[in-house]
C-alpha cells in the first residue's frame, strides 16, 4: 500500500508544482495516509538542487531518507511521476469502463479506495498500471530532457542491419525501470504474501513497458529513396500497455506463500517465493499478474470493503457481454429514460487557424441499473 500512497500523493503535487512549491507523501505501516500542503513550515522542507522547496504537511512524517535522496538526485522527476500516475488512472478507468468494478476514484488522498488494501485481481492491476505509468513517464521525460539526471538511451549505436543503423534518441526505459524499482519498491515493507505480490505486480508493470518497446526509423536518401535508415527505440503508447495488463488481469494467477526446499542452503538462495495455489498450474511468469484472495462482490455497495455497487451505472440492453444490463446490473433489472444530448457537429476548418462547429441536439435512450 505504501508504494501506491506515494504515487497518489505525488499526483496531488501536480497542482503545487505550478507555484514551485511541491510535496509528496506516503502511508506508514498503520495505513495512515501522508499528504501535501503548499505552505512551508519548519521541519518539513526538502530542497532540491535548484533550491526549490518541496513542502510536506507539517503534521505528517517525511518520506524515507532514501526516497528524499532520489528526489534530490533527479530534479524534474516529480513532474514525471505525477504525469505517469495521471495517465495510469485514465487508462485504468478506460480498461474497466464496462466492468462491475470500473476503477472508481475519489478526490480524497485514498484515490483508489480500499481496493489497494486487498490482495485481489483488481489490486494487482492497480499496482501494475501505476508502476507502468511511472516507468513510462520517466522514460519519456528522459528523452525529452525534462529530468536533469538522464538523457536519451544511446546504448544502441552503429550498424544494425544491411540498410540501417542505430541512431537518434531512444526512450530511456532502463532508467525508468531502475528509478521505479528504487523509489517505488523501496516503500514496500515486510516479508509476507502481500509484500511479495505487490513487488511482483510492480515489476510486471515495468516489464510490460520495456517489452513493448518498438523500433522506429527515418529514411535517408535522394528524393526519399530510403537508401539508408536511422532507427531508434520508442515507447509504446500507454494504451498498448493497458491492453496487455488487462489481458494479464483476466488470466491472473492466484498464488500462495511458499518456501523452496527445506535445507539451510536452499533457504539462503530463495527463502520466499510465490507458488500457484493449484499445484497443477504453472508458475506465474515475471509479466503475469498475481493475487492471493478472491475479489469482493462489486454488485452492491459495501462500506467495509469499499465497493460502490453498480446501481445507477449505464448499461447496454442489447449486449450479452459484461457491459450488458443483465450482467452489469447483477440481475436486479434496469430502468430506461430518454435524454437530450447536445454535441458539436458540422465542424469546419477556417484558414488560418480555427475550427467552427454547430451544436446538434439529439434524443438518446439511456438504460441504468436499478
Amino acid at each position: 500500500m505504501r508504494v501506491l500512497a506515494l504515487l497518489l500523493a505525488v499526483k496531488a503535487a501536480c497542482v503545487l508544482l505550478v507555484s514551485s512549491l511541491t510535496g509528496t507523501g506516503a502511508v506508514n505501516n498503520s495505513g495512515r495516509w501522508w499528504g501535501i500542503v503548499n505552505v512551508a513550515s519548519s521541519g518539513n522542507l526538502l530542497t532540491n538542487s535548484k533550491n526549490v522547496q518541496l513542502v510536506l504537511d507539517p503534521s505528517l512524517a517525511l518520506l524515507s531518507r532514501r526516497q528524499r535522496k532520489l528526489i534530490r538526485q533527479n530534479p524534474g522527476i516529480l513532474h514525471a511521476i505525477a504525469a505517469g500516475l495521471h495517465t495510469a488512472i485514465k487508462e485504468c478507468k478506460w480498461q474497466f469502463r464496462n466492468r462491475r468494478w470500473n476503477c472508481p476514484t475519489t478526490h480524497s488522498p485514498n484515490v483508489f479506495g480500499k481496493i489497494v488494501n486487498r490482495g485481489c485481481r483488481e489490486t494487482a492491476f492497480v499496482f501494475a498500471i501505476t508502476s507502468a505509468g511511472v516507468t513510462h513517464a520517466v522514460a519519456r521525460s528522459c528523452s525529452e530532457g525534462a529530468i536533469e539526471s538522464c538523457t536519451c538511451d544511446y546504448r544502441r549505436r552503429g550498424p544494425g542491419g544491411p540498410d540501417w543503423h542505430w541512431g537518434g534518441c531512444s526512450d530511456n526505459v532502463e532508467f525508468g525501470r531502475m528509478f521505479g524499482r528504487e523509489f517505488v519498491d523501496s516503500s514496500e515493507k515486510g516479508r509476507d504474501l502481500r509484500y511479495l505480490t505487490n513487488l511482483h505486480n510492480n515489476e510486471a508493470g515495468r516489464m510490460t513497458v520495456a517489452s513493448e518497446m518498438q523500433q522506429e526509423c527515418k529514411c535517408h536518401g535522394m528524393s526519399g529513396s530510403c537508401t539508408v535508415r536511422t532507427c531508434w527505440m520508442r515507447l509504446p503508447s500507454f494504451r498498448v500497455v493497458g491492453d496487455f495488463l488487462k489481458d494479464r488481469f483476466d488470466g491472473a494467477s492466484r498464488v500462495v506463500y511458499g518456501n523452496k526446499g527445506s535445507n539451510r542452503a536452499s533457504h539462503r538462495a530463495d527463502p520466499r517465493h510465490l507458488e500457484p495455489e493449484n499445484p497443477a498450474h504453472k508458475l506465474p511468469s515475471a509479466r503475469d499478474l498475481v493475487y492471493f484472495e478472491k475479489s469482493p462482490n462489486f454488485c452492491s455497495y459495501n462500506g467495509k470493503t469499499g465497493t460502490h455497487g453498480t446501481s445507477g451505472r449505464t448499461c447496454n440492453s442489447s449486449s450479452p457481454a459484461l457491459d450488458g444490463c443483465e450482467l452489469l446490473c447483477c440481475g436486479r433489472g434496469y430502468k430506461t429514460r430518454m435524454e437530450q444530448v447536445t454535441e458539436r457537429c458540422h465542424c469546419t476548418f477556417h484558414w488560418c487557424c480555427h475550427v467552427s462547429c454547430l451544436n446538434c441536439t439529439s434524443t438518446q435512450t439511456v438504460h441504468q441499473c436499478l
